[in-house]
């Protein structure tokens, strides 16, 4: 940690934090998601409130290393989950579900809550001839659609 002579933390290692603190809270969420586990739960299983979960997956409030251990162990991932694909630039992935913590422009459609609510959906069917089914018919309307796209954007252009 940089420290300034007066003792505060100079302004690009509190921003680089808060990029972490914002990333690391993106990827609980992302895993709550998935796991179709409502704030509620995952604070009851970890001894939290429901509003610390929301501040932990916002950014706003930093998860300690053994918060974040915790974490790992309900949400069944190790903790090196919460920092996958985080780049030393700062970046931020487009895998954030806030929309106010995304970056401009268009959100990563993998990261959207209707394609994780898809996807969990689509895992509950336990006939897997009738999942491979069901994608083969939405592979088939995305197809029928695509020509249509392709027409609206030249014509756009």
């Amino acid at each position: 940690m940089v420290r300034l002579r007066n003792g505060t933390q100079a302004k690009d290692e509190i921003a680089e934090a808060t990029t972490v603190d914002r990333y690391v809270g993106s990827r609980i969420r992302l895993r709550r998601t998935l796991l179709g586990m409502t704030q509620t739960a995952l604070g009851q299983a970890v001894g939290l409130t429901f509003q610390q979960i929301q501040k932990y997956e916002k950014g706003a409030n930093r998860v300690s290393a053994s918060r974040l251990w915790q974490f790992g162990a309900t949400l069944d991932v190790p903790v090196s989950f919460f920092f996958d694909g985080f780049t030393d630039q700062g970046d931020l992935p487009d895998v954030i579900l806030e929309p106010d913590l995304c970056t401009p422009g268009e959100p990563d459609p993998m990261a959207r809550r209707e394609t994780l609510e898809l996807v969990r959906a689509y895992y509950r069917i336990e006939d897997r001839g009738l999942r491979r089914r069901l994608l083969d018919l939405i592979r088939a309307v995305a197809a029928a659609d695509a020509p249509a796209d392709a027409f609206l954007a030249a014509t756009d252009a």
